[in-house]
């Protein structure tokens, strides 16, 4: 019976899909798989079911000789060599839309968590400080009617635009590589990074990580923003120097962030860990019931799909269908 390789638990339903197929391989432990441990695993493998966690690369693939898709569970696929895998006529797949309204969600609640200092408030009473009432206690940022500026205005950023739109009347401004054709359903406005750093009383970052955007908001990039800017990044960590954003936020004491993703996940710099200005989450962007268990559908339907000889959804190199077809 061919095996499928699925790196870390997911939810049961995309579990018992795959058994029907194949012989499934579940990481059980509550830890991601170590590299090496992937390529022992992987071998002879039909499929895996990779994390956004994993870096599946050259090495990887070539240890599993029969590997025929590689079905990431989430919607980033920067962690996955896809100019290889095609070269091998492997498929690769990710989980996109379905995790777009609770990844939204996550990104405002870390906007509303800096903007009023929710966790900072949390820990000062548990730390047993309160003491009552007091006019200058924990104040924070209003947001209605202020300008949010997101970087990366795809179906998540466009999402938490028609929030800040139509919850909080804010003005908003983006900065994407082309026009985005729903702009004109929130009254958004594109315009250049610099512009959006230097305006924006909230700004949140939600594009994919490429070479272009590797680093994208660093040191020069902060010292545009106001400096009681709000700032939250729920896209990937390396977009961001984190050493630039720990600097910037020592030498501006009113200026708040959120994180859900690290540049070394599961590491994380030990100096953002000392920042009282900064939400730390632990990358839980898509952590609902439901959308990690249409994310979990998805994955085992593309193994599936290829299994019977059909093209997957959620394709992300085409070309090998072009090579299967010569």
């Amino acid at each position: 019976m061919n095996r499928v390789l699925i790196t870390r638990k997911i939810p049961e339903n995309g579990i018992n899909m795959l058994s029907e197929y194949f012989d499934v391989d579940v990481n059980e432990e509550d830890r991601n798989l170590t590299y090496s441990e992937i390529i022992e695993r992987v071998k002879g493998c039909f499929g895996i079911v990779s994390m956004v966690s994993d870096n599946i690369d050259k090495n990887i693939i070539d240890s599993a000789a029969d590997l025929k898709i590689i079905a990431n569970y989430g919607v980033g696929f920067n962690n996955i060599d896809i100019t290889y895998a095609s070269s091998k006529g492997i498929f690769v797949t990710n989980t996109p839309d379905v995790l777009t309204q609770s990844t939204a969600e996550l990104g405002w609640s870390l906007i509303m968590s800096v903007s009023r200092r929710i966790t900072e408030a949390d820990s000062f009473v548990r730390n047993g400080e309160f003491n009552g009432f007091a006019p200058t206690l924990m104040l924070g940022k209003e947001l209605y009617g202020k300008r949010l500026g997101v970087i990366g205005m795809g179906r998540i950023g466009s999402t938490i635009a028609r929030m800040a739109r139509y919850g909080f009347n804010m003005d908003i401004v983006y900065y994407n590589r082309s026009k985005n054709r729903y702009e004109n359903l929130v009254d958004a406005r594109k315009t250049s990074l610099n512009n959006l750093l230097e305006s924006s009383d909230v700004i949140v970052v939600t594009c994919s990580l490429n070479d272009d955007s590797k680093y994208l908001i660093d040191y020069d990039e902060f010292k545009l923003m106001k400096k009681d800017a709000v700032f939250v990044n729920i896209s990937r960590g390396a977009v961001v120097n984190t050493k630039a954003l720990v600097q910037f936020a020592k030498e501006n004491k009113m200026f708040r962030c959120g994180l859900d993703v690290y540049e070394d996940e599961p590491n994380i710099d030990k100096e953002l860990l000392k920042l009282p200005s900064c939400v730390l989450l632990p990358h839980i962007g898509s952590a609902t019931y439901s959308a990690r268990g249409k994310m979990a559908k998805i994955v085992a339907n593309n193994v599936i799909s290829v299994y019977k000889g059909a093209r997957p959804d959620n394709l992300l190199n085409e070309e090998v269908l072009w090579r299967a077809k010569k």
